[in-house]
């Protein structure tokens, strides 16, 4: 949990939850590791009462070998053994892509806004 958030690439797998203890109660997660760092992994964006919704990210020089897909099958697996729902809402064209090779099926697109703050004003 503190790894993660201490992690530009990990830190939403955990910010949805307030606590470690929060998330070691409702969270589910995977993450790989390379010389002691984390590098890539998935988990549990936010949990509802039937399921999570998957957040997955890789650091830049560890992409397109497979440590995403490979993160998110083991999340899965997990999920589907206690009987969660692992929901997927791809934000990219790369994240359709391995949800598709991980057996999810392209439903429909639509606009989503994101908000940001200037943290300088705060």
């Amino acid at each position: 949990y503190d790894r993660c958030l201490e992690n530009p690439v990990t830190a939403d797998f955990v910010s949805s939850f307030a606590t470690k203890e929060k998330y070691l109660e409702d969270g589910r997660g995977v993450v790989i590791l390379k010389d002691g760092q984390i590098v890539s992994g998935a988990s549990s964006y936010t949990r509802y009462k039937e399921g999570i919704e998957i957040e997955v990210d890789t650091a830049e020089p560890e992409r397109r070998k497979n440590l995403a897909l490979i993160a998110c099958s083991a999340l899965i697996l997990r999920c589907l053994s206690e009987g969660l729902y692992p929901s997927w809402d791809a934000q990219n064209m790369g994240s359709v892509h391995l949800a598709e090779k991980l057996g999810y099926e392209f439903d429909h697109t639509y606009t989503a806004y994101e908000v940001s703050s200037d943290e300088r004003t705060h």
